[in-house]
């Protein structure tokens, strides 16, 4: 699963909150060789999320993803 954020800056707040609240660390927040930042955790039922920020894929006000051309 994924959960997109709007900035770079929420990435690692979010993934250590997830962490605080019963989550398990995957993978702390980076930036991959194709840019973007991301990091990785399970919930506590061991679902693994990825929280990512890609900034070529804006979100608008209603939450949705929307893919760059």
């Amino acid at each position: 699963m994924a959960h997109n954020v709007t900035a770079k800056e929420e990435v690692t707040p979010l993934v250590e909150w997830l962490v605080e609240a019963g989550g398990r660390m995957i993978r702390p927040a980076d930036a991959p060789p194709h840019g973007g930042f991301r990091g990785y955790v399970t919930d506590p039922d061991e679902h693994a999320w990825e929280i990512a920020w890609n900034p070529i894929w804006p979100i608008d006000d209603q939450g949705h993803v929307t893919f760059g051309t």
